[in-house]
């Protein structure tokens, strides 16, 4: 395997002496594998993705070049949303496995030089948990763990403190009859918000980080972060004038007053100084923090001086989709690598379980696209599992759907908001469920093209979405990607061109975003002369990998992509030479 490094060595020869094993550059040419863990590999027949399956197919995260693996919520919890209400945040769902599970798991990952992040779900437990219980009660110092409020009387009817929606629909604000106080829910009614303005409850939550950095946690994914605080006036937010939506859709009001408080990011910044002082203390390498903020740009990267290592990157996500243009993706690159702040690195997220598949929000072409960007693109790369063998979106009817977003937006709107196309579980091979469980009912349907769709069929080709992109993932640990010059251009405004150099390497990648061959002059890049097709679109392209290329006239075809390096950054790889 291509996994092993001068770290690791070093650190095996210097076991005596464990400081000398820190690696404080480890994140900044990272790649992020996030799993799933519902739809991810099925151990024990129930339809239902689990840790042990998860860890019996760890040989394939390794495989494929990832550095860490991201797993969304595998918390005790009713499942309201498939984990995301907790209510235990220091154990494991029995339907995910056992702590003692997820101990093997992470020796399995440590002794693959992988390292575990964990999503952190910050902003609401489960009205399951203990703490909302004692809350309802009033029991110090629970009764302050919870945004309560009193109900407003208009007309002598009881109403909520304000307008505030919830992101699944309808009103943010709960009743309780026990407490007679309406609770705060931003996601489901099932998930309440967490007050931290409460000195005890800010401190539940840094003990529940430690006890899993205690169990070798590299680091931490936190979601939604920026509903983390609501304005403490209560006022109304203000109408989008959205006529197009009814008045229970949450973007029919701009949140001015329940997203993006100052107060998070002080929050945040003490979660990195815990962090990093577990790390100096344990004499282990940084962790990683993954904020997951869907907001302004200038807001976003204001979470890297707070602390997180990766303030998600969703231009691919939320930004550009497949009628952008060449000169939207450098206008967007550009952007990112130029705000930056010293010291902190640029991160690609490819797709997510909270998104369409990139296959799907771009074409099984134009996917291809995504993934060599974000691949050879400076800095951190993020994948959704699937990513590496080309997985699409699953159509679902209403009667179908499970994902509570899509449920309650209701038969007429349920496909703008369900989550459930781009969940489906990992297709393996051709066997009963893609390979995923051994019964043929799964939470979830698998994609009915699993049948040639899968990674097993692709291991079996000369060029597939798997051998692209681990290919691609080879080239990224290369010194020319870690630590390269990049040069962003548009070439006769629809070629895409992104150069990475140093030394005597280069890598330039191509991308023709009309659906028309365009024929370019490569000269002014200055290339290398010995200049080849290192990848390729693995869709409709006409290039070939290994082939040479006359850099005065070539040509993309339409709506392909290719990766370009010199013959001997290609020899290494395609003739096995260092990754056998």
């Amino acid at each position: 395997m291509f996994r092993a490094t001068i770290v690791t060595v070093a650190c095996l020869l210097l076991a005596a002496s464990p400081i000398d094993c820190v690696d404080a550059n480890w994140y900044k040419n990272a790649l992020v594998y996030q799993i799933y863990p519902r739809s991810f590999q099925d151990s024990d027949g129930d339809g239902i993705g689990d840790l042990n399956g998860i860890t019996a197919r760890m040989d394939h995260i390794a495989d494929i070049g990832a550095d860490a693996l991201w797993l969304s919520p595998i918390y005790k919890s009713p499942q309201v949303d498939f984990g995301y209400d907790i209510s235990n945040f220091t154990d494991v769902d029995p339907v995910y496995g056992t702590l003692a599970d997820f101990d093997r798991l992470v020796r399995r990952a440590k002794s693959l030089g992988l390292k575990v992040i964990l999503d952190f779900v910050p902003n609401h437990s489960s009205h399951e948990h203990p703490w909302f219980k004692k809350s309802v009660q009033r029991i110090k110092p629970y009764d302050e763990y919870y945004v309560w409020r009193d109900a407003r009387i208009v007309n002598g009817t009881r109403q909520p403190p304000n307008n505030w929606l919830s992101v699944f629909w309808g009103s943010a604000w709960q009743w309780n009859e026990e407490r007679k106080q309406y609770y705060l829910h931003q996601f489901a009614t099932g998930q309440p918000d967490l007050n931290y303005r409460s000195a005890a409850l800010d401190q539940e939550m840094k003990n529940v980080l430690t006890f899993w950095m205690n169990r070798g946690v590299d680091g931490f994914r936190i979601d939604a972060i920026n509903h983390m605080f609501e304005d403490a006036r209560l006022l109304d937010e203000p109408s989008a004038n959205r006529t197009d939506l009814s008045k229970d859709d949450y973007e029919s009001l701009v949140h001015l007053y329940t997203r993006d408080q100052s107060e998070t990011y002080d929050v945040l910044r003490s979660w990195r100084n815990l962090m990093d002082e577990h790390s100096n203390r344990t004499n282990s390498d940084p962790r990683m923090i993954l904020t997951e903020a869907y907001t302004e740009f200038n807001l976003t990267i204001k979470y890297y001086k707070s602390g997180s290592t990766v303030p998600f990157n969703f231009m691919f996500i939320a930004d550009l989709n497949n009628q952008s243009t060449a000169s939207d993706f450098k206008q967007l690159i550009d952007r990112w690598v130029a705000n930056v702040p010293n010291g902190s690195v640029t991160n690609w997220v490819s797709g997510n379980h909270d998104n369409h598949r990139v296959a799907s929000r771009f074409g099984r072409q134009r996917g291809d696209e995504i993934v060599m960007l974000t691949l050879t693109l400076p800095g951190i790369g993020v994948v959704y599992n699937g990513d590496e063998i080309g997985m699409e979106d699953r159509w679902f009817t209403y009667q179908e759907t499970v994902d509570p977003a899509g449920c309650n937006a209701g038969p007429a709107k349920y496909y703008l908001k369900s989550r459930d196309p781009e969940r489906t579980p990992y297709q393996w091979d051709n066997s009963t469920s893609a390979g995923f469980s051994q019964t043929n009912k799964t939470w979830l349907p698998v994609n009915e093209n699993y049948k040639s769709l899968n990674l097993a069929a692709q291991k079996r080709e000369y060029y597939s979405h798997y051998v692209a992109f681990k290919s691609l993932s080879y080239l990224k640990k290369q010194p020319v990607i870690a630590n390269g010059s990049l040069e962003v251009d548009v070439i006769d405004g629809r070629v895409l061109s992104v150069k990475r150099e140093l030394g005597n390497d280069t890598v330039i990648v191509m991308m023709n975003f009309s659906k028309n061959p365009v024929t370019v002059n490569l000269t002014k890049l200055h290339p290398p002369a010995d200049l080849v097709v290192y990848a390729c679109n693995v869709v409709g392209s006409g290039l070939s990998h290994g082939n040479w290329i006359y850099p005065a006239s070539m040509t993309i075809p339409g709506s392909n992509s290719a990766v370009f390096t010199n013959y001997k950054l290609y020899w290494r790889y395609w003739q096995g030479v260092d990754w056998l």
